[in-house]
């Protein structure tokens, strides 16, 4: 392989990086970009022990630690809880029985929940007949669980409560994405959740009568819901009727009356990303969305107060939640420069938020941060996106463009291995918002629905167009790429518009819309028609809006990378793409991961994709030739 010729400077920051002044793509191992990460942080009722989500033993597994009570770090345990799969979600339940837990082998779309005693010493799996079953909310008794069960073939999931005494469960409701959001203290209502992407609703079910009543009407994107401490309250985080989610409040006025619900908090240009309500119920921890950066604001639910709290070491909040005396939150968070990490965040002083797991020694000097740009898209719509570049260099460089997946989701200065490791190359990397994309209100979410979808296509076209008249990019050395539906949408790119990338790379995308719907999960499926379109009433758009049949459009050397056990986007997508470009004489590359599924959970692997992506991009574009300042 030919390699870029980078500077001097970059050449000693990938030594950093790899571990080796000698370091090559092909023998790399990117040992500093893969430190433990640390998610889901969940204190214990009795507030002694804590529970989170890592990857020290390779792959996403669940640990139990004791918080000290000075607020001093975790001494982590020698060995994780014995759970099978990859752990996704945990909680405790109220009474501390046990934690709850749902996991997936090789990070597949078939779910499983599983509950287990602290100790490890009794393990239960609940519904294990379904096709797939996700976790809900415990009652506030801690004797039923609230998960939702997908029965094989079924496009419809069946929200219950599972009592764990004696295994009888209870359907609350069903129907795509049905989910059990909340049960009242006196376990007489629950909130379930339901609807398509883009039409969610939350309902309230009495549970002695079966009587339910719509909370808000409209559909939404975002749709949680909680009961306040007293049982009279609740707080409402959704979209829906407005543009940006909030916090909303909603009393209960009887068994099915409701008062009309009003905001307590809430901003004109920000999302709230999450919601945690402190254990005496007087207080709410909120989590906005400031441009892809997050904000911790503290919420007084009785005189509607607000006061900021102290920032974490990452720009991202990916988790929260009170310590049991409420007298600091617990936060999972991330950054360019900042590897997935737990904090403590003492809340009655303004001071630093401390570890609460010790960080891994490294060298976060050698690690990029990205700058935000905006742009226009060619109809003239505000986009945005972040733009990597290696330290100290000036002018047009190779850049590969990064589109994220969802759509719904969004870029944010998150820990990016790859992006790093591309930059020590010497490669850009810009990593655009285009239309669909979260964080930026309802209608630019939904401005790609149907047959817009063209036009968010276009979008990546004006992200090309952007960095060249900018002269970031060198326009003959732009590369596309991007994960499961940014995988879709960097293989239209090239089929759309072939004379603009010199390379690109498809993780788990979407080829053709008609296998995607036959070969998908049912409730994946039924969810996905809001957004993407009807495969029977709408099998005309979206054969047009399918790459494989553009293929023999592709001209830019294309590495496909796929999990054998993606039953979200299932391998047929990968395949096939793979299969009509080597019939028409082309040489894609494909990396295929046994043991993974939509999303490469192992660290090992994580190394070798990362690897190999850096080696086929570098490969594909000439020699850099960057100027250093």
């Amino acid at each position: 392989m030919d390699h870029l010729g980078v500077s001097d400077f970059t050449e000693r920051r990938l030594a950093r990086l790899t571990g080796g002044a000698d370091a090559h793509p092909a023998g790399t191992t990117y040992g500093e970009l893969f430190p433990t990460a640390y998610s889901n942080p969940v204190p214990s009722p009795d507030g002694t022990l804590v529970a989170w989500v890592s990857d020290r033993d390779g792959r996403p597994r669940a640990w139990v630690g004791v918080l000290p009570p000075d607020g001093g770090p975790i001494v982590e345990p020698d060995a994780p809880l014995p759970v099978e799969g990859d752990v996704q979600a945990l909680t405790w339940s109220p009474d501390g029985t046990w934690l709850a837990f749902q996991t997936a082998l090789h990070g597949g779309e078939r779910t499983r929940v599983q509950v287990l005693t602290p100790d490890g010493s009794e393990s239960r799996q609940l519904a294990p007949g379904a096709a797939a079953v996700t976790l809900g909310v415990w009652s506030h008794n801690g004797r039923q669980l609230g998960v939702t069960v997908f029965p094989e073939g079924a496009g419809d999931g069946q929200a219950c409560l599972v009592d764990l005494r004696d295994g009888t469960s209870t359907v609350l409701a069903a129907g795509p994405a049905a989910r059990v959001c909340a049960v009242s203290g006196d376990g007489r209502r629950a909130v379930v959740r339901l609807g398509r992407r883009g039409e969610r609703r939350l309902e309230l079910v009495d549970l002695h009568s079966g009587q339910r009543t719509e909370l808000l009407p409209g559909g939404a994107t975002i749709a949680d819901a909680r009961f306040g401490v007293t049982g009279r309250q609740l707080y409402v985080h959704t979209d829906a009727g407005r543009e940006r989610p909030a916090l909303l409040v909603v009393t209960l006025l009887g068994s099915t009356e409701l008062s009309t619900a009003y905001p307590v908090a809430e901003r004109p240009d920000d999302d709230l990303d999450l919601v945690a309500l402190d254990p005496a119920g007087a207080r709410a921890a909120l989590v906005w969305n400031v441009d892809g950066r997050s904000e911790i604001e503290l919420l007084d639910l009785r005189s509607g107060m607000l006061e900021p709290v102290v920032p974490v070491p990452g720009d991202v909040v990916t988790g929260l939640a009170f310590s049991l005396d409420g007298r600091a939150l617990l936060a999972a968070n991330e950054g360019p420069a900042t590897p997935p990490q737990l904090a403590r965040i003492g809340l009655e002083t303004y001071g630093d938020a401390t570890p609460l797991l010790p960080a891994e020694p490294g060298d976060g000097e050698s690690l990029v941060s990205p700058t935000l740009h905006e742009f226009r898209a060619e109809d003239g719509l505000l986009l945005s996106g972040w733009l990597f570049r290696p330290s100290g260099v000036l002018g047009s460089l190779p850049t590969l463009i990064w589109l994220h997946g969802g759509p719904e989701a969004q870029e944010r200065p998150t820990f990016q291995p790859l992006f790093q490791a591309l930059l020590a190359e010497g490669v850009a990397v810009f990593a655009p918002n285009v239309r669909g994309s979260g964080g930026y209100g309802r209608s630019f979410a939904c401005a790609d629905d149907h047959e817009r979808r063209f036009v968010a296509i276009t979008d990546v076209r004006a992200a090309v167009d952007f960095l060249v008249s900018a002269r970031l990019a060198d326009p003959g050395r732009v590369g596309v790429s991007g994960r499961s539906y940014g995988g879709y949408l960097a293989l239209a790119a090239l089929a759309w518009f072939p004379e603009l990338f010199a390379v690109g790379v498809d993780v788990c995308g979407i080829s053709d819309f008609a296998t995607f719907y036959a070969s998908t999960e049912p409730w994946i499926a039924e969810a996905a028609t809001t957004k993407y379109g009807d495969p029977r009433s709408d099998a005309a758009l979206l054969r047009e809006l399918s790459p494989i049949h553009r293929v023999d459009r592709i001209t830019a050397p294309l590495l496909v990378v796929h999990g054998a056990h993606d039953t979200n986007v299932p391998l047929v997508e990968a395949q096939q793409v793979v299969d009509a470009l080597r019939e028409r004489g082309a040489s894609p590359g494909f990396l295929l991961f046994h043991d993974e599924g939509h999303e490469v959970h192992g660290i090992d692997n994580k190394k070798v994709f990362v690897r190999e992506v850096v080696r086929w991009v570098t490969a594909n574009l000439s020699d850099v030739g960057v100027q250093t300042a």
